[in-house]
């Protein structure tokens, strides 16, 4: 598995004042000291069943007893150190992603042996099998097939000299299986992180702030846990939640943070803090992974502040949030994180048929798009394309390979969720005045993409990074459709 290397800017923290009255103030003001720090402040985290849940996995590492002889891998391959080396590395790839794996101590010398052992395996349930094949010869490969057949989801490990593609043709045309057929064990590392990201995916629960009923339901065919909430709960506790101390301090830790501020003041940037606040403890409440909300439908016709700050910061540490109660949006934003560790851009899609781009265009953007322990990238202040809260505007950095995902899920007309992936660089910025639309507006070149103005999906993720070919890996194990356009 190829990683393109990601260099984050630096957090840039000096003012830079411009020359509006309407922003004059909030920078003056800004300047203060914060408050200190208050015992109740705490950083957001993830409380539901997912954070819970470590997923478990069976190994096991198949051969033939004995020398191997004039057979391939060979007399010449030390089979033996072989094993003892991967079994370490599988050792720390458990400690690495926090999963437990449940390794067979001795290898599977027989076909009967297999048997037995995926037999045992299928009664335990476990969120994935992980296969180290160390032959290519008699029940290896067979055993690998009758993996595939128990319905959990595999990783197939085949270091080099044990498979020729007369091995793996078949097998890797079938859904449910991750072939990883090199010496790098960094590609088995990324299969054993699809299994942990699909089990985590299965747990989590998403809060839908939608509508006006209070249930819970799951989302198929993910198993994702979805609670509904009305939507007037986020309002009513948005009016009964303070202007603290710990608002007024995340608040101006967000404009000293800010290259500059335009049309938003330092009240709107309190107001959207507090809706961090209040969807925070929502989550905390509802036991929640997630969080999603009917936005402009709850809160379009008020004056409390849409969400929009409140998303991005949560987006920066690792919560999945979502715009306009997007399904959809929810599960892309999950795989995002469980799979790359950052976040990502959740955006409506505007054809540049001119310079031949894709725009993603919105008003909740993260910041850090590097990653979550990596600084963000520099972002200005603005007020929503409404005229109205405030949202954190960050520079992508130009040249920077991005991917762009899709989760589109079961419908009339599809009865398979699919994925869509494509992948480009970031060639631009759009100033949005003079352009129209939301205010995070990026301009994305996408490789062999020639007709933008019908480009599928809606709501696509944008995020840092060329991972195409391991999104389309991780829909075929986990039973999607991928669509690479």
């Amino acid at each position: 598995m190829t990683k393109k290397s990601l260099v984050p800017l630096s957090t840039r923290r000096a003012f830079l004042v411009t020359g509006s009255g309407a922003c004059w103030a909030p920078l003056l003001s800004a300047a203060q000291p914060p408050p200190k720090p208050s015992r109740q402040e705490r950083q957001i985290k993830p409380v539901g069943p997912a954070s819970r849940h470590v997923p478990a996995i069976r190994a096991a590492f198949v051969r033939r007893k004995g020398n191997y002889g004039m057979l391939w891998p060979g007399a010449i391959w030390d089979g033996e150190a072989a094993e003892k080396s991967y079994r370490a590395k599988i050792a720390a790839a458990a400690k690495q992603l926090d999963l437990r794996i449940d390794l067979k101590p001795a290898p599977i010398y027989s076909a009967e042996e297999a048997d037995q052992w995926l037999g045992e395996a299928k009664e335990a349930k476990p969120d994935g099998l992980l296969m180290v094949l160390l032959d290519r010869q008699q029940h290896a490969w067979p055993t690998a097939g009758k993996a595939v057949d128990t319905g959990i989801p595999t990783v197939v490990f085949s270091p080099i000299g044990t498979s020729f593609t007369t091995n793996t043709d078949s097998i890797s045309r079938r859904e449910g299986v991750f072939i990883a057929s090199t010496d790098d064990f960094r590609q088995v590392t990324y299969g054993l992180k699809m299994l942990k990201a699909g089990a985590k995916l299965r747990e989590m629960r998403f809060i839908v702030l939608r509508g006006t009923e209070r249930r819970d339901t799951a989302l198929e065919p993910f198993g994702t846990k979805l609670r509904y909430l009305p939507a007037r709960e986020f309002l009513e506790e948005y009016q009964k939640t303070p202007l603290t101390a710990e608002v007024k301090r995340l608040g101006l830790a967000r404009i000293q943070g800010a290259t500059r501020m335009t049309g938003a003041t330092q009240q709107d940037v309190f107001n959207g803090v507090k809706s961090y606040v209040v969807a925070r403890a929502i989550l905390e409440r509802e036991d929640g992974d997630g969080i999603t909300m009917d936005c402009l439908g709850a809160l379009g016709n008020t004056k409390v502040s849409l969400p929009c700050i409140a998303w991005s910061t949560m987006l920066d540490h690792g919560i999945p949030a979502a715009c306009e109660a997007d399904l959809g949006a929810c599960v892309t934003h999950a795989l995002v994180q469980l799979l790359f560790d950052r976040p990502g851009f959740q955006q409506d899609p505007v054809a540049e048929t001119a310079k031949q781009c894709l725009i993603g265009a919105h008003c909740t953007c993260p910041t850090r798009l590097s990653g979550f322990d990596k600084p963000p990238e520099p972002y200005f202040l603005s007020h929503h394309h409404g005229a109205r809260d405030a949202v954190p505007v960050p520079r992508w950095k130009i040249g920077q390979p991005v991917t762009v995902a899709d989760v589109l899920l079961p419908s009339a007309q599809n009865k398979k969720a699919q994925l869509l992936v494509s992948s480009g660089k970031v060639v631009e910025n759009i100033s949005v005045p003079p352009a129209g639309g939301c205010v995070v507006s990026v301009a994305v070149k996408l490789e062999g993409v020639t007709d933008l103005l019908a480009y599928p999906g809606f709501h696509q993720i944008f995020f840092y990074g060329d991972y195409k070919q391991e999104l389309a890996s991780y829909a075929r194990l986990f039973h999607i459709e991928p669509r690479l356009i």
